[in-house]
């Protein structure tokens, strides 16, 4: 698959802007082709003039940027102030136990009874006022729903920003909605682009297909199973059985770290590991259900210190399984 070159995606997010596009437009094909070739590109922000600096996790292929792109340039050199705190860890043990103990916890449970095309999530962004280089974040609750002739819609409403030095903020389990809805997609019969449009099997086999359908290559690393994943677990809801069996799989790589206990930033207990990408600019810290054992969220940390960010500052983060009264 070709890579996206800076200048197309420059134009992209130009024609993504919510300034300039009418919240129930459609993209048109040459957009979906493009967002396509977006999925294949590094996941963690390009450091250069008018790039993006922190963005949400994709939602699909072929609705990201129109939905939830973000549009805060930054000029070269400028110095961030402030940047949204990762959560905090206690009690590690090791990867094998954490995703043991999650197994347990999803078989104990019932869980959806079928892989469903509906995926209600909350992501935060960190957006950079191009002028001043100050900083915000951006919470948004997205609720995907589409169906098997891949019609379907987005709805987008917008969560009250807050400031990234603010610790309370960052750590609350509170997402408060600003009641704005800033995107309401309808897509028509074969609009939606999925590479696994038909239910995914609950054998391993079938959801190793399902993530090599995603982007997992034939010898993945940890972070590749969970990039995968976390694209699969942006357009289905998967039952308890088919997260198990993606368990099983990451447990089988190299490259994840314990990390422990923590609340996640919906108030729930959970535990996390984390993965590098392959060429160490980023980091991925997955969360999984201290109850369930269910995929709950993934975190995204910058790990090389630049002219933007920090090193340790948190890029975006996406949680799953969020509350239907979280979304108004």
């Amino acid at each position: 698959m070709p890579r996206i070159t800076d200048e197309e995606l420059d134009r992209l997010l130009i024609e993504a802007s919510s300034a300039r596009t009418p919240i129930d437009a459609k993209p048109d094909a040459e957009a979906m082709a493009m967002l396509e070739r977006i999925m294949a590109t590094d996941p963690h922000p390009h450091r250069r003039r008018n790039r993006i600096v922190g963005a949400l996790a994709g939602l699909a292929a072929a609705v990201t940027a129109t939905v939830i792109g973000i549009n805060v340039m930054v000029p070269t050199g400028a110095a961030v102030a402030g940047s949204p705190q990762p959560l905090d860890f206690t009690g590690a043990t090791s990867v094998a136990e954490t995703i043991s103990d999650a197994q347990t916890a999803l078989a104990a449970e019932p869980g959806p009874a079928e892989p469903a095309r509906f995926v209600r999530s909350a992501t935060w962004s960190f957006n950079i006022d191009g002028d001043d280089a100050t900083a915000v974040v951006v919470p948004q609750l997205v609720t995907l729903q589409w169906e098997a002739d891949q019609s379907g819609r987005v709805l987008v409403v917008d969560g009250t920003p807050y400031d990234p030095a603010d610790a309370s903020a960052n750590v609350s389990a509170e997402v408060t909605s600003s009641g704005r809805v800033s995107m309401d997609l309808k897509m028509s019969a074969g609009e939606f682009a999925t590479p696994v449009s038909a239910p995914p099997g609950a054998t391993k086999e079938e959801i190793r297909g399902a993530l090599v359908a995603f982007g997992m290559p034939a010898e993945p690393t940890a972070f590749d199973v969970l990039f995968a994943a976390s694209s699969l677990l942006e357009q289905w809801t998967l039952t308890n059985e088919q997260e198990s069996q993606i368990l099983s799989i990451l447990d089988e790589t190299d490259g994840a770290t314990a990390l422990g206990s923590s609340v996640d930033r919906l108030g729930r207990d959970v535990v996390g590991m984390r993965v590098a990408s392959a060429d160490g600019a980023a980091s991925d810290v997955v969360l999984l259900s201290a109850e369930t054992g269910r995929i709950v969220g993934f975190e995204r940390t910058n790990v090389v210190e630049d002219d933007l960010l920090p090193a340790g500052a948190v890029i975006g983060y996406r949680l799953f399984d969020v509350p239907e009264e979280a979304v108004r």
